[in-house]
């Protein structure tokens, strides 16, 4: 492990993988610190990504695509069942990955670039000279030592503790942090070739539970509630255990994992004096479905990029970084976020009762495309009493 590199990346998931590698291939030295023994673990994720989004970023490969889906199922609290062909769900569908592989493939393609890959080591504390941060404290395989660099690109995930020690305000309220619990089941019954999600409180209070297949008779099955509705009792995990009593009382459960997905606006600012905040530490998670994959894709490479033009320009404050926080914001990405943050604080006002409702009133539109906003308008046009609780997003929707 050398002491001075150009680009110094924190996290190896896809958003520092993407940046590592995007970087490397700008011609600096980069390495890459990850906090964990292996790169891919463990799997804190559903693990679906729309096909063409992923097609942005990386041909797909079958040796890391566990599913290749072909239709979308919502099902509402009375059981109605919308469904959505690979024509109408969008980027609902796609594909389901294995993580454990896939990582690993965006990481090989950082090292293949020239990126050093470090595991086992763990970010400390920030350098800071002269209010910029100029690199990291680590502990590497128990040894601290110092790794100085022009910019840090901090991709630490959900914690975000890089960027908070750095001194960006990182805080995500209680009730957008979701609470979630996941297995990996085998031998139930599912439709191999469909995402089903289920919405309803007493199903899981104001979020949803999901089945992704990994393969035949083999799914991700999982949940996410806000943090307000999980107390003794009522907690994620207790919520899936009956659903899955109820649905896959035979089921094998081989893997299981728990953690927090903020579902919140971005942080105010992802950038500082020699510091970027790319992937779920920069809280670009969709707020509707908690997915994040291919946006911290998406900022990782935008990351990349913006840090090698300021190190070969000589200039990496805030200033001059911030080209990537306005980018991002400005990008599609950005007003998707914004957009479905408002979908999804009107959406947790709902009642079973009303999600039934717009559940049937959905199942009867035929639609030329599936988004967000085409629901949206749908909604207002043939239930007209929607349009003042629905008010605050019309502008954003027009």
């Amino acid at each position: 492990m050398k002491n001075k590199y150009d680009v110094l990346v924190i996290g190896g998931g896809p958003a520092g993988a993407l940046a590592a590698k995007t970087a490397a291939q700008a011609g600096n030295s980069v390495c890459i610190v990850e906090k964990r023994p292996a790169i891919g673990t463990p799997v804190r994720c559903a693990e679906g990504i729309g096909k063409e989004l992923l097609k942005e970023y990386i041909r797909p490969d079958p040796r890391w695509i566990s599913a290749d889906i072909e239709s979308a199922r919502i099902i509402a609290p009375n059981g109605t069942a919308i469904s959505l062909d690979q024509a109408r769900a969008g980027n609902e569908v796609g594909y389901v990955l294995d993580r454990k592989i896939f990582d690993r493939e965006l990481v090989w393609q950082a090292a293949e670039a020239g990126a050093d890959v470090i595991v086992k080591t763990r970010a400390t504390a920030p350098i800071i000279e002269n209010g910029a941060v100029r690199g990291a404290k680590v502990l590497s395989a128990g040894v601290p030592a110092d790794i100085r660099a022009e910019v840090v690109i901090t991709a630490d995930g959900t914690e975000a503790q890089f960027a908070r020690w750095a001194g960006l305000d990182t805080t995500v309220p209680l009730r957008e942090m979701m609470s979630c619990a996941q297995y990996v089941m085998t031998d139930i019954d599912i439709n191999a070739g469909s995402t089903d999600f289920y919405l309803g409180n007493s199903i899981a209070p104001e979020g949803y539970l999901w089945v992704f297949p990994k393969g035949d008779r083999t799914a991700n099955v999982g949940i996410g509630i806000t943090g307000r509705k999980s107390h003794d009792g009522s907690r994620a995990k207790d919520y899936l255990d009956r659903f899955v009593a109820k649905n896959f009382p035979n089921g094998k459960a081989i893997e299981a994992i728990a953690g927090g997905v903020p579902v919140c606006r971005p942080l105010p600012c992802t950038v500082g004096d020699g510091l970027l905040v790319a992937g779920d530490a920069a809280r670009v998670v969709d707020p509707i479905t908690g997915g994040g994959i291919g946006n911290a894709m998406y900022t990782g490479r935008l990351a990349g990029e913006v840090a090698s033009k300021c190190i070969e320009a000589g200039n990496c404050s805030k200033e001059a970084l911030m080209a990537y926080d306005t980018e991002w914001r400005a990008s599609r990405m950005g007003m998707i976020i914004e957009r479905n943050y408002k979908v999804k604080e009107y959406f947790l006002t709902l009642d079973d009762k009303k999600l039934n409702t717009l559940a049937d009133s959905i199942a009867s539109i035929s639609f030329s495309e599936f988004s967000v906003s085409a629901l949206i308008r749908e909604l207002i046009k043939r239930n007209p009493k929607l349009l003042f609780e629905l008010k605050a997003l019309k502008d954003t929707l027009a």
